[in-house]
Formats: C-alpha cells, sequence, structure tokens
C-alpha cells in the first residue's frame, strides 16, 4: 500500500502551478509564446522602463522566470530555482510599485505573489514527489539556499538600484 503524503502533495501542486505560470510568462520574453513580444519585443520594454542594457535585462527576465519556472515544476535544483524567479519578479515589482499594491491599477500585488511564492518554494523544499528527492537532493543542500537567494538578492538589488539610478538622473536632466 502507497502512502500518500499531503504536505507532499501540495508542494507538488504548488510547485507545478507557480512554476507552469513561470515558465508561460518567461517564453513570452524569450521566445514570443503566448502573445509576448519575445527577445526584440522584451528589449524595447525593458529599454522604456529604464532596465539597462535593455537586451541583457530582457534575457535574465525571460531566463530567470522560464528557467526558474520549469525547474521548480520539476523540482529540480529548487533552491536555485525559487531564488532565480524571486529575483526576476524583484525586477517586476519594481517597475510596478509607482502604481500601487493591487493589480487592477497596475500595480505590484501579481509579481509580489509569484516571487514571494516561488521563494517560499524555494526555502521550503520541492517535497518527494520531485526530481530533487529521486536524485538524493543532489542540488538541493542546504548551503545551496543560502547561496542562491543571497546572489539573486544581490543581482535583483544590483538591476532595480541601477534601474533608480538610471531614472533619477533622467529626472535631474529633464528638470534642468
Amino acid at each position: 500500500m502507497v502512502c500518500v503524503n499531503r504536505r507532499d502533495l501540495g508542494l507538488l501542486a504548488l510547485r507545478v502551478g507557480t512554476g507552469a505560470v513561470l515558465a508561460a510568462h518567461g517564453s513570452q520574453k524569450l521566445a514570443g509564446w503566448f502573445g509576448g513580444g519575445g527577445i526584440q519585443g522584451t528589449t524595447a520594454a525593458m529599454e522604456a522602463m529604464g532596465f539597462h542594457p535593455p537586451k541583457h535585462s530582457a534575457v535574465a527576465a525571460g531566463l530567470g522566470e522560464a528557467g526558474g519556472g520549469v525547474l521548480l515544476a520539476l523540482g529540480l535544483a529548487t533552491p536555485a530555482a525559487g531564488a532565480a524567479a524571486a529575483g526576476a519578479m524583484a525586477g517586476a515589482v519594481a517597475v510596478h510599485a509607482p502604481a500601487g499594491f493591487f493589480a487592477q491599477g497596475g500595480g505590484y500585488e501579481y509579481p509580489a505573489f509569484l516571487g514571494f511564492t516561488a521563494a517560499a518554494i524555494g526555502l521550503t523544499g520541492p517535497g518527494r514527489y520531485s526530481v530533487d528527492h529521486v536524485t538524493c537532493h543532489i542540488f538541493d543542500r542546504p548551503w545551496m539556499v543560502a547561496l542562491a537567494f543571497a546572489g539573486s538578492a544581490a543581482a535583483a538589488a544590483a538591476v532595480v538600484g541601477k534601474r533608480a539610478k538610471g531614472q533619477s538622473d533622467e529626472e535631474r536632466e529633464t528638470d534642468r
């Protein structure tokens, strides 16, 4: 008789659902699927939003979302996957923050929710129904959690900080 663990089943559902949404968003940016702009459209959008260099920012956002999403859904390298997706969502939160919290007003509610969910999965671990479990957690070691989240936080802070500095520089030039 097989004993199904509700916690692990819940983590599977959460990982697959969150991962699929992130992968779909990232594939819009990278490949233009699901009505997305692909790399060219995303690069133009990143430039308009103040991210520099825009093409690198487009690729990083797409890979953070799509790659992190696929890895989360599989439960593979879960700390790195959660950290990458959360870092990508930090950039999206920065863009939407001026519009307030709620999504209906263009706010950051949705990317914040995806980022917090991805981070929580990365911190909690994938559960038994995952590739990490099958591979004896070779890519899911405790030290990887700290390293992945520290690296993602540093990268997100640098990118968002560079964007904010660029925007304040533009405002100063406009005021002259």
